[in-house]
């Protein structure tokens, strides 16, 4: 082989060469280093209280029992009270409840805890309100109602408004 042909052989290898050690001393002489990120957080206890309504239909001196719900959704883990006020109606107490009617008079009616209608729905937690913890998913609890027979009671439409309080 002539010189001349060997120098173009081995001209192309003596260019490429000091790049190929280039490289591997490169990646030889790399280092790493270690740390830690830290994360939290915090979940705060928060709630929040959906009442329905309860409608009784038409009253004609007869006891009426009725339902409803009231849909409660905390995070989980999260103790509450669910307390219903005594209402607006002039009189009311928790033990019983007057809704006002459109042209005069009161209608009485109680809420229960249960569906037996023995123990009355009030406002005093640690007493007379519902409790529960929650699941992060919506609670239902229901309202039971009654409105008792034998009130004298003025022709029209009665209403009233029970504030629901939910304390967590």
């Amino acid at each position: 082989m002539s010189a001349a042909t060997r120098n173009r052989l081995i001209r192309p290898i003596h260019l490429f060469l000091p790049a190929v050690c280039l490289c591997i001393s490169a990646s030889s002489l790399a280092a790493t280093s270690n740390s830690n990120l830290s994360v939290s957080s915090t979940v705060l206890s928060a709630c929040s209280v959906t009442g329905s309504s309860l409608a009784f239909g038409s009253y004609t001196n007869t006891q009426i029992d009725n339902s409803a719900a009231v849909s409660i959704t905390c995070t989980n883990g999260t103790a509450y009270n669910v307390g219903l006020d005594a209402g607006g109606g002039s009189g009311a107490s928790t033990a019983v409840r007057k809704m006002t009617g459109s042209i005069s008079g009161t209608l009485s009616y109680s809420l229960y805890k249960d569906s037996g209608r023995s123990t009355v729905w009030g406002n005093t937690v640690g007493s007379d309100t519902a409790i529960g913890t929650g699941t992060g998913s919506a609670q239902s609890i229901s309202v039971y109602g009654r409105v008792p027979g034998g009130q004298n009671a003025d022709v029209g439409i009665y209403s009233d408004t029970v504030t629901v309080t939910l304390t967590y």
